[in-house]
């Protein structure tokens, strides 16, 4: 199994990320089941100020172009976008349009 490390900021305002936290509390299943079927077995994001941090560990069939394609054909996940979209910043290095930013593993202790 391949791990990811990807990162994006929230807005910066309590309320913005305590909206954020809230909605990760109850994801819609029809969101949940668009993550599976893209490949993606493990997801866990991880918040400290306005920086988000996720982690995903992918199955041997998963590319980031092949999730992408799923994403823009469903309407419930364009919408999700929409919604989580409001409450995010990209990071200053991102490239247009880009939002979640691939991590670059520096030191890993199992290597």
């Amino acid at each position: 199994m391949k791990r990811y490390c990807l990162a994006l900021d929230l807005q910066d305002d309590p309320e913005i990320i305590d909206r954020y936290k809230s909605r990760h509390q109850q994801v819609p299943p029809v969101i949940e089941e668009s993550i599976r079927k893209a490949g993606i077995q493990v997801m866990d994001i991880y918040l400290t100020g306005n920086r988000l941090f996720m982690i995903i560990e992918v199955d041997e069939d998963f590319s980031f172009e092949r999730k992408a394609r799923m994403d823009a054909n469903n309407i419930h996940v364009q919408e999700w976008e929409e919604q989580m979209g409001s409450l995010q910043r990209s990071l200053p290095w991102a490239a247009p349009g880009e939002k979640w930013v691939l991590m670059e593993r520096i030191f890993s202790l199992g290597d």
